[in-house]
């Protein structure tokens, strides 16, 4: 029997505990800008904790959060060329 979950997309309170656990940090200077990009983009809780953990020894909290950052802007880019994109292809069926 399969089962489908519903999982819904990470938002800004899950990704506070995602910060916490990962990197051990309640606050840093681009949580405005996370909360503002987690409010624009739909991304997995998932594939926020796999961005937010270090991939090495050297990477800390500072570079973990900026590549979110860029990440969340990369998939905001994706998703706005995809729309543009489907309206285009309406307008031409149209």
């Amino acid at each position: 029997m399969d089962n489908h979950i519903e999982m819904s997309y990470c938002r800004f309170e899950a990704f506070k505990v995602l910060a916490k656990n990962y990197l051990d940090i309640e606050a840093h200077d681009l949580y405005g800008e996370i909360k503002r990009l987690l409010e624009e983009t739909d991304m997995s809780p998932a594939d926020v904790a796999e961005t937010l953990m270090p991939k090495s020894d050297e990477e800390d909290a500072d570079i973990c959060i900026k590549r979110l950052v860029r990440v969340l802007g990369e998939e905001k880019e994706k998703a706005r060329e995809m729309a543009e994109e489907e309206e285009k292809n309406k307008a031409e069926k149209e």
